[in-house]
């Protein structure tokens, strides 16, 4: 078994909309499910009734309601039942508040901790209210799944896994190359502390606690929603690549309807772009490329030239004009010589100009896999120190 206790490269900084959420599900706990988990049940509860109904169905019978079950039920079961999201009885209102409700304390500790360690990374690259709708609409999206999956099924489905399924999808696509401390133990006989690439951390989340056995319980059994957790996972890295597909396409704020210094209008076709570079006017270039589209200026310029003028625009501090440049080269040149240069222009940029240390990281370390010559890899492990030593917490582990 293994629990997983923080990630790296993971930058200081405050991730308000992370820590609301954890501040949102740990207080509706300490202060509305925990209170009423030493209550009993109104007697005259109208939803007393059903919840037996459907607690005798999952027993595979009737139950004696003069029995000790009763004893055991508590306000909070009632209150699961009701706020939770149940395929069977489906309610818009349920989709939002089943996300805040946790069963027990194991429960929401296991989420929270998972919320911890991988949220802020993905609240930084998707900024506060990005990320904020992300969080809610991988969580519907979870949700869905699971009723998709189990549409007949009158259990409450709770708990904020779902949401973070899809947080997890996220890291995985946009941070393949962090790690993870992770405890490995196997009590009382083995323990270690180890540092793990973080896609073989989710990849094991995702296919040995989740995917394996959703199918050996033919999508039931053990009371986790294994679905919702696989079904969020997959919307995560969905709107990872939703996101990557729309930043490599856009065309940039800077340059939407971009004048040259001397205030005439560029011309986009092929002429107004080629003599811009054949004449080394960079800017007027950038103006002309901006305004094609992404296959009509792959027709017209060379990979080279595409560099360049990147180059040109990260020195002009133009940040998200040369990331979009860097990011297009990488994605329609997989063959081009000078990766290297574009991976470490792409880093700086994030790094430098969008203060996104950890999406840097990522292209930084890409550099290092490129066999770059000496002055680019000088940089590249520069970068990458200067990232390490701005994490949190300075944490140490054995490479597993």
């Amino acid at each position: 078994m293994f629990i997983p206790l923080s990630d790296q490269p993971n930058p200081k900084g405050i991730p308000a909309v992370n820590y609301l959420l954890l501040g949102l599900n740990l207080a509706v706990f300490l202060f509305y499910s925990l209170p009423l988990m030493y209550q009993a049940p109104a007697p005259g509860d109208p939803d007393l009734a059903e919840f037996l109904r459907v607690l005798s169905g999952q027993l595979g019978g009737k139950i004696d309601v003069s029995s000790e079950i009763l004893s055991r039920i508590s306000a909070h079961d009632l209150a699961l039942f009701r706020h939770g999201f149940r395929p069977a009885h489906p309610q818009i209102i349920d989709l939002l508040t089943s996300m805040f409700l946790h069963a027990g304390w194991l429960h929401l500790i296991g989420n929270m901790l998972f919320l911890w360690i991988y949220g802020d990374n993905v609240e930084y690259r998707l900024g506060r209210a990005g990320y904020l709708a992300s969080y809610l609409g991988t969580g519907i999206a979870a949700t869905l799944f699971h009723s998709f999956m189990q549409p007949g099924s009158e259990l409450p489905m709770v708990g904020a896994s779902g949401a973070i399924s899809g947080v997890l999808g996220f890291y995985f696509v946009c941070f393949p190359r962090n790690q993870v401390r992770v405890l490995l133990f196997f009590f009382p006989i083995f323990y270690r502390i180890v540092l793990m690439p973080a896609r073989w951390v989710l990849a094991i989340y995702l296919v040995m606690y989740n995917l394996l056995p959703f199918l050996l319980s033919t999508g039931r059994g053990g009371g986790v929603a294994h679905g919702a957790h696989i079904g969020g996972f997959l919307a995560g890295m969905g709107a990872a690549y939703l996101l990557r597909g729309w930043e490599v396409n856009r065309r940039p704020a800077g340059f939407r309807r971009k004048r040259d210094r001397s205030g005439e209008e560029g011309l986009p076709g092929t002429d107004s772009l080629s003599g811009a570079l054949r004449d080394g006017r960079l800017e007027k270039a950038a103006a002309a490329y901006f305004r094609l589209s992404r296959n009509q200026a792959r027709n017209l310029i060379t990979p080279e030239d595409l560099l360049r003028l990147a180059d040109f625009l990260r020195e002009e501090n133009q940040a998200d004009g040369a990331l979009s440049l860097y990011q297009r080269l990488l994605a329609d040149y997989p063959k081009f010589g000078a990766r290297d240069q574009a991976h470490l222009g792409a880093g700086l940029v994030q790094f430098y100009g969008r203060r996104q240390p950890t999406a840097a990281y990522q292209h930084f370390l890409s550099v290092l896999d490129l066999d770059p010559s000496p002055a680019v890899t000088i940089r590249a492990r520069q970068e990458v120190s200067r990232i390490q030593h701005l994490q949190k917490l300075q944490i140490r582990g054995r490479e597993g």
